[in-house]
């Protein structure tokens, strides 16, 4: 049994060049659907930040006035409309790094080398307090 969970994982851990490669074809996907619409004649930067602040908005609605038990059964039962909406965001923030030119991994990268800075684990651990309060 262990052999074979051994064996399931080795199938499914992305390497980082598997989940870029991943990223390059999610990207690829959303520009062709986009640019097989001509929309690209709308997506200027201030539009698509807005439409990705508009769809981020749509997560929060599924959770917004339910309590810490609602929200676990909520989840439970609209799995698919939650996942729709979190797959809108991604698009919109596949679609904006490819039309700013921006490389997502190094961006990621860089971003959590400053978030380790900001928040050692020796301060932050168990904590919600902002960087500047620790």
């Amino acid at each position: 049994m262990e052999t074979e969970v051994r064996q399931h994982l080795a199938r499914t851990v992305l390497t980082k060049s598997n989940f870029m490669a991943n990223v390059n074809d999610l990207t690829k996907k959303v520009v062709s659907f986009r640019n097989a619409r001509d929309w690209k004649q709308f997506h200027n930067p201030k539009d698509s930040a807005i439409s990705l602040s508009l769809e981020a908005s749509e997560v929060l609605e599924h959770f917004q006035w339910k309590n810490a038990g609602e929200i676990e059964k909520y989840i439970k039962t609209n799995k698919k409309e939650i996942g729709d909406e979190l797959a809108d965001v991604l698009y919109w923030v596949l679609l904006m790094a490819h039309d700013l030119n921006i490389n997502l991994e190094k961006a990621f990268e860089l971003k959590m080398k400053e978030n380790n800075k900001k928040y050692p684990v020796k301060k932050s651990k168990g904590k919600h307090s902002k960087y500047t309060e620790l």
